[in-house]
């Protein structure tokens, strides 16, 4: 299995209940993180290697990400493994299916590549890697086999991990939090790259807000390997004893909170299935900026919106992203709690249709490849 970054390891950490369960003496290996080695996952490099976005960023890693990938397929042909499971990163996952399932290997790719969204040129890519392609949004299996792909409908594992009915005032007291605070979530990304573009914004945003709103309390959650940094981001803010750079604990941070301030990717989705407003924001190199642009099929970039099909959420993208307008668009949300109790409602059927027995799913198809 190969997981590229902080969400990737939560989906495969939630995939391996599943096959631990059906097969209690399975051995894992390849590339993961923290929650994947808490199921017996043997993490053969740091999963941070890979957590890298844009093309630009991308540039300068990538002698050493392709070397990885080079080391990881040698040591996968030498000793072949009875599946290879790749957890999204498709960049680095389909090339290496692609070359597993030339000498044999079956393949199942875990997370259709948003080919609906951009790239839609993947699909041949796909075609060429995956025996089997894991779906999380109900659309894509029927998208998938129209190009000649086996794919099924697993539900995403958030669904049934994030309770309908998130426990506000327990996630509070576990923070540390009143009943009355305001409460802000800023969760500006996993990678480094995310932090170095989107970081300080995010915290400059949050002075304003305090500045507008005396007493808001600001909550940070941090993976292992950015923790420090963000630390000592947050100490620089001047938001003082306002803001909690948190260990983890993301969806205490989100369960928590009033509305969140928060990077494009999947934590978004896991923002409205705790039914969360948010605001949604991203800014990266201008040349990666530009080439993404030019790939971008649909109006949107936000999951929430995307799987709305309309802005449900605002998003302030790259040039858009000042600490002045996602300050001003938190506190609209702040504002309008008739337009919050409406946003709930379409998040509540959201979460709805994506909750399903996920990882017997997933497991019943990983069973079928193996017997094929």
């Amino acid at each position: 299995m190969v997981a590229g970054e902080t969400s990737g390891d939560l989906l495969a950490g939630l995939l391996l209940d599943g096959l631990k369960t059906r097969w209690p003496a399975l051995r894992t290996q390849g590339i993961g993180g923290p929650a994947m080695q808490a199921h017996g996952f043997e993490s053969w490099w740091p999963q941070e290697k890979l957590a890298v976005r844009g093309y630009i960023e991308v540039l300068r890693h990538y002698p050493e990400i392709a070397g990885i990938r080079r080391q990881l397929k040698r040591r996968l042909l030498a000793d072949p493994p009875a599946l290879f499971v790749g957890i999204d990163a498709p960049d680095f996952n389909l090339d290496l299916e692609t070359g597993l399932r030339e000498q044999g290997i079956k393949t199942v790719h875990f997370i259709c590549p948003s080919i609906w969204a951009w790239r839609a040129n993947r699909i041949d890519k796909i075609r060429a890697a995956a025996d089997h392609v894991l779906c999380i949004f109900p659309f894509e299996p029927d998208l998938l086999a129209r190009h000649g792909i086996a794919a099924s409908y697993v539900g995403h594992p958030l669904a049934n991990v994030i309770p309908l009915v998130p426990d506000r005032a327990a996630a509070r007291r576990q923070l540390g939090l009143g009943d009355e605070d305001t409460v802000v979530a800023l969760l500006p990304g996993s990678r480094s790259s995310e932090i170095a573009y989107v970081g300080e914004r995010f915290l400059d945003a949050a002075a304003l807000l305090l500045r507008a709103r005396p007493g808001t309390r600001f909550v940070l959650p941090a993976v292992p390997a950015q923790r420090e940094r963000l630390v000592a981001m947050a100490s620089a803010s001047g938001l003082g004893a306002s803001i909690q750079v948190l260990a983890g604990q993301s969806h205490a941070a989100l369960a928590a909170c009033d509305v969140t301030l928060i990077a494009s990717g999947t934590a978004t989705l896991e923002a409205a299935l705790f039914k969360r407003p948010m605001v949604i924001a991203y800014n990266m190199h201008p040349l990666s900026w530009r080439m993404m642009k030019r790939k971008q099929l649909q109006p949107w970039v936000g999951l929430p919106n995307i799987l709305s099909g309309a802005f449900v959420v605002p998003e302030l993208l790259q040039d858009a992203a000042t600490p002045q307008a996602l300050a001003q668009s938190v506190i609209e949300w702040l504002d309008s709690p008739e337009r919050i109790a409406a946003l709930q409602h379409r998040f509540e059927a959201l979460h709805h249709t994506l909750k399903r027995d996920t990882a017997r799913l997933a497991t019943d198809a990983i069973e079928k490849v193996l017997e094929c």
